[in-house]
């Protein structure tokens, strides 16, 4: 396969690692119960070349949140392959954590076209919808159990990092699910963060994922993300909000290094 179908597979396939790295949201705590909204663009980049771009818009108006966005191929990658997706995700936070209550997905390369419907009550699945459903899998599938599904969370809203201090953003455990893939991510903290352009100090946090469910055994490249694969993402904090949010990221592929930059991120207006 040659390099631009391999880039395809990890799109379709790995819709996990873009909803973590590529499309976190960007997001704002509200200190009343007036809505604050906050705008976020980011450019996806493969050896130094933009091959994706995203935005998104998030408000939260009380102890309510709802999030909004969008990707589409750029660059050299749009030639290859015409990829588009928009999502959006609902739902309610405490004071130290987030609980979803819906998320789509449309998502569409060339032909091909995806809808994924997630509902939640309280901390877990309670129903899924794949149209076109997705094929039967083989006896090399790890199925997903019940209790896979409890504290589980949808792309976008794992994107949400409510923290009282910088200290606070990493050692916590993201429990994401896209409709068929159950994968955890543990953020882990790292000493001497860099400075990023334009955000000045941000914490950074090593993300160490393992797969749960919802995939075959013996995958390369997932045992390759999950015991070779470099994962950094950098949170920088939105205001005196009490949110971070995430402005850079570096995933270590089996083909290369894919970066991830927010260009812009303010309240719209």
């Amino acid at each position: 396969m040659d390099r631009g179908g391999q880039m395809s597979r990890i799109d379709r396939q790995g819709r996990w690692r873009v909803a973590l790295a590529t499309l976190a949201c960007l997001t704002a705590g509200a200190a009343d119960l007036r809505a604050e909204t906050f705008a976020g663009e980011y450019v996806v980049s493969y050896l130094g070349l933009p091959i994706a771009r995203s935005t998104f818009s998030t408000t939260i108006e009380g102890n309510r949140y709802s999030v909004e966005g969008s990707v589409s191929s750029a660059g050299i990658a749009s030639i290859i392959s015409s990829v588009k997706g928009k999502s959006t995700a609902s739902g309610t936070f405490t004071h130290d954590a987030v609980r979803p209550r819906a998320f789509r997905m449309e998502y569409s390369e060339g032909k091909r076209r995806q809808m994924t419907a997630i509902r939640f009550r309280d901390d877990r699945v309670v129903s899924t919808e794949n149209d076109p459903p997705l094929k039967k899998r083989g006896k090399d599938w790890v199925k997903l159990r019940p209790e896979d599904l409890v504290g589980a969370t949808d792309p976008l809203s794992a994107g949400l990092v409510r923290a009282s201090s910088p200290d606070e953003v990493c050692g916590r455990t993201l429990k994401l699910y896209d409709g068929e893939f159950r994968l955890d991510v543990r953020l882990q903290p790292v000493s001497d963060p860099p400075q990023v352009e334009g955000y000045g100090d941000v914490v950074l946090c090593r993300a160490k994922p393992k797969p749960v469910a919802g995939y075959r055994k013996g995958r390369r490249a997932l045992d390759y993300l999950e015991n070779k694969s470099r994962i950094m993402i950098a949170f920088a904090p939105l205001a005196t909000t009490g949110f971070y949010a995430p402005v850079y990221a570096t995933v270590g592929t089996q083909i290369g290094t894919v970066t991830v930059r927010a260009t812009h991120m303010a309240r719209p207006g």
